[in-house]
């Protein structure tokens, strides 16, 4: 299915002022837009020669427009992975985050589902949605943003704008309470056996041992099962909710089309 062109904002590249990236980027896509011009056009043409009873041209003509939707569909392809490489390489952004600018709403939503998945798999506790704040889109309105809340909400995932970001949407992967601004640290914990909190114990201070340490120590492992229980319980109705998308999906993508 062809992609809609509507881009989301001014630069493409956000990390910097680099204009062969930004050339590269919009060579391709004005490649794409001239492709579905010519597809729109063999369309149109169809549509007169099969009113005119010439259905060998009609079908020339359909057959020459699938062409270039195709073309059109590979050279938005090309400048999705593009501008995504350019703006997520390693050093330009924390590893718990990913950045969609250049993206259209349809590539942005693809993606940033793949992330989710797959950040899920190996137990990460969240993750950080660049997504713009609209101030070079038309009339100045967020496009990504209602799409990445709109797929939050469909996979069952709790999020919320980052206070000190608007443009940064932080997602709830795995359970908890989500923190009001990005950690300073950056990064994220990679966690093994499930969800699990950080096992960053605060030592007593010199001369607190012996029975008090062993009773902080004991309640500390009694709130991070009871965080655990709720993670897996929340992980688990996620997945349940999110089921029936996911045959919809299969059912929609996964056929071969001839």
């Amino acid at each position: 299915m062809a992609i809609p062109m509507h881009r989301t904002g001014g630069r493409a590249f956000r990390r910097g002022d680099d204009d062969d990236v930004e050339q590269e980027y919009d060579r391709l896509r004005d490649l794409a837009r001239a492709e579905a011009q010519k597809r729109n056009s063999c369309f149109e043409r169809s549509q007169e020669a099969y009113k005119s009873g010439d259905g060998a041209a009609a079908k020339q003509l359909s057959n020459q427009g699938k062409a270039h939707d195709a073309k059109m569909d590979d050279y938005n392809r090309q400048a999705s992975e593009y501008i995504f490489r350019e703006n997520n390489a390693p050093g330009r952004l924390d590893e718990d985050e990913i950045d969609l600018h250049g993206q259209f709403v349809e590539e942005a939503e693809r993606i940033l589902e793949q992330r989710i998945r797959a950040d899920q798999a190996r137990g990460v506790t969240y993750l950080y949605a660049i997504v713009g704040k609209g101030h070079h889109s038309t009339g100045g309105v967020q496009k990504i943003k209602p799409k990445v809340e709109e797929l939050c909400q469909e996979l069952g995932l709790r999020y919320h704008t980052d206070e000190e970001n608007e443009g940064r949407i932080y997602i709830n992967l795995q359970g908890g309470e989500p923190p009001q601004a990005k950690p300073s640290h950056g990064g994220y914990q990679q966690h093994q056996g499930g969800y699990q909190q950080g096992q960053h114990q605060q030592q007593g201070q010199h001369g607190y041992q012996g029975g008090q340490q062993q009773q902080h120590h004991q309640q500390q492992q009694h709130n991070q099962q009871q965080q655990q229980q709720q993670g897996n319980d929340e992980l688990a109705e996620a997945v349940k909710q999110n089921l029936p998308r996911v045959l919809r999906f299969m059912e929609k993508h996964c056929c071969v089309v001839m």
